[in-house]
């Protein structure tokens, strides 16, 4: 139904005589209406400059001002709140840090929710907590809106080249209108079923991620160690059995590729901290599944240490370089 109220919405205010042309004219009057954009950092930017290179119009806002210069310079406008951006556009993206601030940007004193026009689609691309996703789309429901988890996968470089995979969870009926917007910013879109499904994909893919991570990092470093050439190594195992995204596109030795945090001492990219969040979101769900989940646990713990040892801020494959550390190496 929201989907049709949106299409309806685009009609307000034209004449056409012409039922047929109408019909067909609402997709492509819709693509030109603004889309609202919330959470500009190192993943939300990127993402709103592809919606941009698309021809959408964006109204966006970030707790840091400074986060909006970079879009407001290509077009995009720039208001004070999400509230604001709520009364402005009916199609709204979130990306931002976790629960809490997720909850805050809808729920809030100035937020989505205090100026959300009926029959908006609302797309949040956080990684939250399952149950702040369902809990979001049943406070959206009572506004006549419609809510919808896409958290992504793909890191800084598949945002800024729209070849994010998105995890889709929320009506099926509104998976085509979300993913009008979602293919400008990704190469693959993905519906996993209703509300929540989108995070829970996502928690299992991160903790996968964190895992073989720590196994390339301790791999290289033995390797290493034994006398081997980091590239040699990189190339063998590329070529091996035990490749994985970690060892080809994402390695965390210095020098072994380019273009990659680890050659750049571990900046930009994904944060440590942010991967230590989403281990805890893995965890929280695993307990209350009474899943067994013994080196995600393990991960968990590792990237929990990295941020007390001073490495919240830097990639997550800086974990090459904690492994150094704790044996000496640095």
């Amino acid at each position: 139904m929201a989907a049709v109220l949106r299409g309806s919405r685009y009609l307000v205010g034209r004449s056409f005589n012409h039922g047929a042309f109408a019909f067909v004219s609402s997709r492509s009057m819709a693509s030109k209406t603004p889309v609202g954009f919330i959470g500009l950092g190192n993943m939300g930017n990127p993402m709103a400059k592809n919606l941009l290179k698309h021809g959408y119009p964006i109204i966006a806002t970030d707790v840091f001002p400074e986060s909006c210069k970079e879009v407001q310079e290509l077009g995009a406008q720039i208001v004070d709140s999400p509230a604001e951006v709520a009364d402005k556009a009916d199609r709204i993206i979130t990306m931002l840090p976790s629960s809490p601030n997720v909850m805050e940007v809808y729920t809030g004193s100035n937020g989505i929710l205090k100026k959300v026009k009926k029959g908006s689609l609302l797309i949040d691309s956080s990684t939250i907590d399952p149950t702040v996703s369902k809990e979001m789309a049943a406070a959206a429901e009572k506004m006549g809106a419609v809510f919808m988890d896409a958290p992504v996968s793909g890191g800084v470089g598949a945002a800024s080249s729209a070849k994010l995979t998105f995890m889709v969870g929320g009506a099926e009926e509104e998976f085509t209108a979300a993913k009008e917007l979602l293919s400008c910013m990704g190469a693959n879109v993905m519906y996993c079923g209703q509300v929540g499904t989108g995070q829970a994909a996502k928690i299992c893919n991160n903790m996968l991620l964190a895992i073989g991570m720590i196994g390339t990092a301790e791999t290289m470093n033995l390797g290493i160690r034994l006398g081997l050439d980091p590239k040699l190594l990189a190339k063998i195992l590329n070529m091996s059995s035990g490749r994985c995204w970690s060892s080809d596109t994402y390695n965390p030795v210095p020098g072994v590729m380019e273009g990659v945090p680890s050659g750049n001492n571990y900046q930009g990219g994904f944060g440590t901290q942010l991967m230590a969040k989403d281990l805890g979101l893995a965890q929280n769900t695993a307990t209350n599944t009474k899943t067994p989940v013994p080196l995600g646990s393990l991960a968990h713990q590792i990237y929990r240490m990295m941020c007390a040892r001073g490495y919240a801020s830097k990639d997550f494959s800086s974990v090459f370089a904690f492994l150094r550390e704790e044996e000496g190496q640095q």
